[in-house]
């Protein structure tokens, strides 16, 4: 099996001072940095994602923005693929897909944000299409949410994803559960 890391719209308008922070976005991103530079180490092919919000009344995300720019702390770099999309799951309209299976890839490790958004449409579109992914929850972040006059706050969001994404089929460990070697051949396993 081969193994990638799929880092999803860790954007700066998901941090305080942006435009949409999230709950616990910090942390998440130094998780992620750590994930981002162990899979560079076991030279896993990295395809970072950045979401551009394509409609006139966007909150966040708007086109040419520092929000919309990718977090420096898992700033990609020049070798590594970097996809814009602008809908929640990243096989839409991007040619994800077809990278991965180009690239022999059939594992996905999936790091990012939102929660409760993004990570969770393109990790079930990902088991639908039959990869095998592992998300490091801890590397990932949701922002408070109200449903019919209950507010539930970021880390229970984030915590409910994680419970349905496990339940789904999708391998939900802590960036100290995560194993990246790469063998003799730079595979990783």
């Amino acid at each position: 099996m081969n193994t990638g890391l799929i880092v999803i719209d860790i954007q700066n308008d998901y941090f305080p001072g942006g435009s949409y922070p999230l709950v616990g976005s910090e942390a998440a991103a130094h998780v992620g940095s750590g994930v981002l530079e162990a899979a560079r180490a076991a030279a896993l092919p990295v395809i970072h994602f950045q979401h551009i919000a394509d409609s006139a009344d966007a909150t966040f995300f708007r086109p040419g923005t520092p929000g919309a720019d990718i977090h420096p702390l898992v700033a990609p770099r020049d070798d590594e693929r970097v996809l814009v999309k602008a809908a929640p799951n990243s096989f839409i309209g991007t040619g994800l897909e077809e990278l991965l299976r180009g690239d022999d890839v059939d594992q996905l490790i999936v790091i990012g944000m939102m929660s409760s958004m993004c990570v969770d449409a393109t990790v079930r579109a990902a088991l639908d299409l039959g990869f095998s992914v592992t998300v490091v929850h801890d590397a990932c972040a949701a922002p408070d949410l109200e449903f019919d006059g209950t507010s539930l706050p970021g880390h229970l969001v984030h915590a409910a994803f994680m419970a349905a994404l496990g339940d789904a089929g999708a391998r939900v460990v802590s960036e100290a559960e995560l194993e990246l070697a790469a063998d003799s051949a730079g595979v990783a396993r």
